[in-house]
């Protein structure tokens, strides 16, 4: 890339360049480069004692925030997050460049951020955004400062509180100020998010995923001396995984299983994992919160769900993942003898239950040999539960560097058996609305009209139930989950049925926005089948429904539904694949005998499965199945073995989907 832009420096550097980085927008990463995520924080709404000081405030003010970056390169961009704020945010113009420390930075250095080539954007509620590519001659292991100025901001801010390091508040504009001397400071980050720099294809990143151990608790304030920090320069220091990105997605406080500061574990795994650039690895260490807000023993089994899910999830994207065992806690606040009992279950699995591809045992790493339920005492901060400086150090030590050179096969693949059905492309009845909303899977979900309830039994008729058939090969239990959007325990009921047994009340599915719930579990037999859902509570709305032979809940939309109906709106089909990332286009000739070529475009590489289907969800054969770099992509499709009909092709990217109809006409 440097000697590409030395290149355009002869021949009209700034016509030239400007082209080279217009294109690296468009495509995202040239034949031998792809973006990884060099840094990175996981957002949240901030706690109101944790906001920016007051005088002077965001908006209308400049905050410079310091990063460490791990991997090195000479294109970036950043991305900034406004997802758990109530009100717009303005960004009026952002800059990056090497700090030297205490709010100064290398003036030579400084760069402006554009987004879709101007200075500055407004983030709605509850969106984010990422700037252009620009060049930039970034070190690993450098800190960077990152000064934004505002415009208006949201009351409640999305950031990081656990920053560990010092922010910079001037009133006024002073993006481009080199020492930033007087302003008011504060130790949190607001709406910065990640950093990916245009990496070899050999680069990848490895995400931590914790709590406020992960998070740096009890390291040093500006010393950038978390034990992921401290995995970074390790991997820097060794020839082999100098190429090794580390992201760091702690929270504090943090849960795997409910809400408690931040959003859950599992909540955040996409956008915070699955999401992120050039992930290959994952380390797991969190789970210690969810015992100690426990009485019950049983906390160990619900974590020990939720791993596994996550490890399915991270498999399916070809991601290895690592199991941290939990630390010590003896001594702490949360300590009792069940749930001490619960760290040794959890602990054991994780150590014995074979589905980590890699066991990084932290309890052994940092407990007293005195008295093995205790932090060593030279790692520990006093509070008997967050391991201190050198804590920190010891736990990077602990990881073996060269899990991070490892080829081998996945441990733990699942072969899953999952049907999905779009709600309104059932036979739905008459007191039912069909709504367009653009976060629904196929653009659409189903709601009961206004001011209909039945608490006490199910309605009956037509005209108040929602049929959808399917169709199952193997006999075996099945697991029945639903999307669904109940913004309150007033409106969060569904009564279903399957097979014309009696109704079940679904009750409790209060949701943030549109989630994946599990509703329950049915022996079927191979052969046809038929849900039937009816209303409890107007005010809900259901998306979508899956039914798998495994209990994991589907990320995101899902995959693509073996009922799909056609959108009735080319502006709503155009915002679907802008939405995605990817186009499906439709099959050439259609109807076709007996070939057809199937054409897709993807905007970043991804993992991608290109099948057929039958109507009844059926595979019929898979077309392609594999990593693919962004671009344009044909394959050509010979039905001569198969009847007449409608097929089902089902384009599957990441863990986005979408599926055209295809007509095979003899």
């Amino acid at each position: 890339m440097k000697n590409i832009v030395k290149i355009l420096g002869i021949v009209g550097k700034n016509f030239l360049a400007l082209m080279l980085i217009s294109c690296i927008a468009v495509y995202g990463q040239t034949e031998n480069q792809k973006w990884v995520g060099t840094w990175t924080t996981s957002p949240q709404l901030v706690e109101p004692q944790n906001n920016p000081p007051d005088p002077p405030g965001l908006t209308n003010n400049t905050v410079r925030q310091i990063v460490r970056v791990s991997l090195g390169g000479d294109v970036l961009r950043v991305r900034f997050s406004n997802e758990f704020s109530g009100s717009p945010v303005t960004i009026n113009s952002a800059h990056v460049a090497v700090s030297k420390g205490n709010g100064v930075i290398d003036k030579s250095t400084d760069k402006a951020l554009s987004f879709n080539g101007k200075p500055d954007v407004t983030m709605a509620a509850g969106s984010a955004v990422i700037s252009d590519p620009i060049e930039f001659d970034l070190t690993p292991l450098t800190d960077i400062a990152i000064t934004i100025y505002f415009g208006n901001t949201s009351r409640d801010v999305t950031g990081h509180p656990g920053s560990r390091t010092t922010s910079y508040i001037l009133a006024g504009n002073n993006v481009d100020k080199e020492d930033f001397a007087g302003a008011v400071t504060t130790d949190h980050w607001y709406v910065i998010n990640t950093i990916d720099v245009l990496a070899p294809d050999s680069a990848f990143a490895v995400v931590t995923l914790g709590n406020s151990i992960t998070d740096g608790r009890g390291s040093g304030t500006n010393k950038q001396n978390r034990w992921p920090d401290e995995l970074a320069k390790r991997l820097q220091a060794n020839p082999e995984t100098k190429q090794v990105a580390v992201l760091n997605a702690g929270i504090g406080g943090n849960c795997v299983l409910k809400q408690c500061l931040g959003p859950s574990a599992l909540s955040r795994f996409e956008r915070d994992v699955l999401n992120q650039n050039g992930v290959r690895w994952l380390i797991i260490l969190e789970g210690i919160n969810d015992i100690g807000g426990s009485n019950s023993i049983d906390v160990a089994d619900d974590l020990i769900e939720a791993y596994k899910q996550m490890i399915y999830h991270a498999h399916s994207r070809g991601i290895y993942v690592y199991g941290a065992t939990l630390l010590p806690m003896k001594g702490s606040f949360y300590f009792s003898e069940t749930r001490e009992a619960a760290r040794q279950k959890v602990n054991e699995w994780i150590r014995t239950g074979g589905y980590f591809d890699a066991v990084i045992d932290l309890d052994r790493a940092l407990r007293n040999p005195e008295d093995t339920l205790s932090l060593l005492p030279e790692a520990d901060t006093g509070d008997h539960l967050h391991p201190n400086e050198t804590g920190h150090r010891m736990i990077a030590e602990a990881v073996d560097l060269t899990l991070f050179t490892k080829t081998d096969s996945l441990i733990a693949e699942y072969q899953s058996h999952s049907i999905f059905l779009e709600s309104e492309c059932g036979t739905v009845g008459s007191n039912w609305q069909i709504i367009e909303d653009d976060n629904a899977s196929n653009s659409k979900y189903v709601t009961i009209r206004s001011g209909l309830e039945s608490l006490n039994q199910a309605p009956t008729g037509d005209e108040n139930i929602i049929t959808i058939p399917f169709s199952i090969d193997t006999s075996g239990v099945y697991y029945l989950m639903a999307r669904v959007n109940c913004p309150t325990y007033n409106d969060d009921s569904f009564w279903i049925s399957v097979d014309n047994e009696d109704y079940r009340m679904y009750n409790g599915l209060a949701s943030n926005g549109w989630e994946w719930k599990l509703l329950d579990s049915f022996e079927l037999e191979s052969g046809e089948h038929i849900i039937a859902v009816s209303y409890r509570e107007d005010g809900a709305g259901l998306d979508k429904l899956a039914v798998s032979d495994l209990q994991f809940l589907p990320l995101g939309e899902g995959e693509a539904a073996i009922n799909l109906c056609d959108a009735t709106d080319i502006k709503e089909r155009n915002n679907y694949e802008k939405k995605v990332g990817f186009i499906l286009e439709q099959n050439y000739p259609n109807p076709f005998n007996p070939t057809t070529r199937i054409s897709f475009e993807i905007s970043k590489a991804d993992k991608v499965s290109l099948k057929i289907y039958d109507l009844l969800g059926k595979e019929i054969v898979t077309l392609f199945e594999g990593f693919k770099h962004a671009g344009e992509y044909s394959v050509n499709f010979d039905a001569d073995k198969l009847s007449s009909g409608i097929y089902i092709c089902r384009l599957l990217v990441g863990n986005k989907i979408d599926a055209k109809k295809i007509v095979l006409m003899k």
